[in-house]
């Protein structure tokens, strides 16, 4: 009777031990599947993949955002999008990434169709995510796309549409810029035989969301800084308009100076090749002299195909002996001759001037 007691005593023990192994067990899966769910909604959500790429542009770590899935476009997609297959990646550096701070989810909402190549779900997730560029507040739009599972558990996902922006750069009377301190020069693409013109272009792939600074500035032009936000994949165009500096003018202005002096050196009544001159009805008694008065003042803005220098009015200066025709008296002829000056000026591929008169 004793040992009756003792098992079924045994036997409980047992079945209570069971019980509560399996409670355990299953409060165990209950977990796991709890944080599988909680991964899947944080983690590996579609709002959890853009801030992977994200968090890595805020680092500047170029190498693991190019790395998630769909952000590189393929030369198709690029072809697809009117772009050229084979754009430059020069911009996909650390070095002209812009800070990114304060990444915070704005929304992530569903929305079913077709979605992009590569993609094994037809789920497609519209994320936006607000954040500071540089200190300055911005959003962007980003497509994510179902693209199968981790270990048959975790969710996975691919930019439906690539983050990268196409960056088209036009550079007005010029070919360089710089670009958050890096110098590019839109010909360096360009094939072999393409002609030189006077403004000029070229796209890059780059990174977005950023905030890119561009400018110009050289011996001869300049250009003044502007702020470019880029906060959407595709095309985003900028222009450049290099204007002459300080140093171009001046160097202009002297050239012309020199090149009116020489002009002044002339001793005859009409300079040779010269904007002035004087037509004189009496007798010339005397060896023409020549000064000049006062220079056109040089200003420069683009044309065509050149600087330009409209119309400018000058004075030069002649002393002259003359003798009347009519009465035979002997004068001199001691005056301010206006004239007026047109130029186009070329800069050279070696930084030089080219100057003729119009």
């Amino acid at each position: 009777m004793d040992v009756s007691n003792r098992d079924r005593t045994a036997l409980r023990d047992r079945g209570r031990t069971l019980v509560a192994v399996v409670v355990v067990a299953v409060l165990l899966v209950g977990a796991l599947f709890a944080a599988i769910g909680s991964l899947n909604r944080e983690v590996y959500s579609a709002g959890g993949f853009v801030r992977q790429y994200l968090d890595a542009l805020a680092r500047h770590d170029t190498a693991s955002a190019l790395s998630l899935p769909g952000v590189t476009p393929t030369a198709a997609e690029l072809t697809a999008a009117g772009q050229p297959a084979d754009l430059p990646d020069t911009l996909l550096r650390a070095s002209v990434l812009s800070s990114i701070t304060g990444i915070t989810l704005v929304s992530d909402a569903v929305k079913p169709g077709a979605s992009g190549a590569g993609a094994d779900s037809a789920e497609v997730h519209t994320v936006i995510y607000a954040f500071d560029l540089d200190g300055v507040p911005a959003t962007m739009e980003f497509r994510v796309a179902r693209a199968g599972t981790y270990a048959a558990v975790f969710d996975a996902w691919r930019f439906d549409t690539t983050p990268l922006a196409v960056l088209g750069v036009t550079v007005l009377h010029e070919a360089s810029f710089s670009i958050n301190g890096l110098t590019l020069d839109t010909r360096a693409h360009a094939a072999a035989d393409a002609p030189v013109t006077f403004s000029n272009q070229a796209a890059y792939l780059a990174f977005a969301p950023a905030r890119y600074t561009i400018a110009h500035e050289s011996a001869l032009l300049s250009a003044a800084p502007q702020s470019v936000p880029v906060t959407q994949s595709g095309a985003t165009d900028v222009s450049v308009d290099a204007e002459p500096n300080a140093s171009f003018v001046g160097q202009v202005q002297s050239e012309l100076n020199a090149f009116l002096d020489t002009c002044a050196t002339q001793t005859v009544l009409q300079p040779s090749d010269c904007p002035f001159g004087i037509e004189i009805n009496d007798r010339v008694k005397s060896v023409p002299t020549w000064s000049i008065a006062e220079y056109p003042t040089v200003t420069l803005a683009a044309g065509d195909t050149a600087f330009d220098m409209p119309a400018t009015a000058g004075r030069a200066h002649i002393k002259v002996a003359v003798q009347s025709l009519f009465d035979g008296d002997l004068t001199t002829r001691d005056e301010d001759v206006p004239f007026a000056v047109a130029i186009q000026v070329v800069v050279g591929a070696d930084g030089s001037l080219a100057i003729q008169l119009r």
